[in-house]
C-alpha cells in the first residue's frame, strides 16, 4: 500500500528554521513530481507552495516562500525535504506532501497521493 508520511513539524519562533520530511513506501519518489502543499485553516483551501519534478527541477508556486524555502530529494532514502528558513507567522499551516506523475502542478486536486500532514506553528 502506498504511503506518504510527513514529519518534522512543530512550534518554531519567527525567523527560525524547520525541516520537514516526506518519506514514501511502495512508491518511488524519484519517478514522481512531489509537492509541498499547505493549508492554513482546517477546511480551508490548500496551496501548492513548491514542487520538485522527477527530473529534479524545482518550481515555486508561492512567491512568499521564494528565498526562504527549498525542496530537495534524497533518492537513497526515498524522501523529499522542505527546508524552511526565516519562517514567519503566516507560514503557520498544516503541511502536506503530495505526488503525481509527470510534471509539477499548481492545482492541489491534480495530485493523486497525499500524506496525512504535519502541523507547523510559527509563534513567539
Amino acid at each position: 500500500q502506498v504511503q506518504l508520511v510527513e514529519s518534522g513539524g512543530g512550534l518554531v519562533q519567527p525567523g527560525g528554521s524547520l525541516r520537514l520530511s516526506c518519506t514514501a513506501s511502495e512508491l518511488n519518489l524519484e519517478a514522481s513530481a512531489v509537492a509541498w502543499v499547505r493549508q492554513a485553516d482546517p477546511g480551508g483551501e490548500r496551496e501548492v507552495i513548491i514542487c520538485i519534478s522527477s527530473s529534479g527541477g524545482t518550481t515555486y508556486f508561492t512567491d512568499s516562500v521564494k528565498g526562504r524555502f527549498t525542496i530537495s530529494r534524497d533518492n537513497d532514502k526515498n524522501t523529499v525535504y522542505l527546508e524552511m528558513n526565516n519562517v514567519k507567522p503566516e507560514d503557520s499551516a498544516e503541511y502536506f506532501c503530495a505526488t503525481r506523475y509527470f510534471a509539477c502542478d499548481s492545482i492541489p486536486r491534480r495530485f493523486s497521493r497525499w500524506g496525512q500532514g504535519t502541523q507547523v506553528t510559527v509563534s513567539s
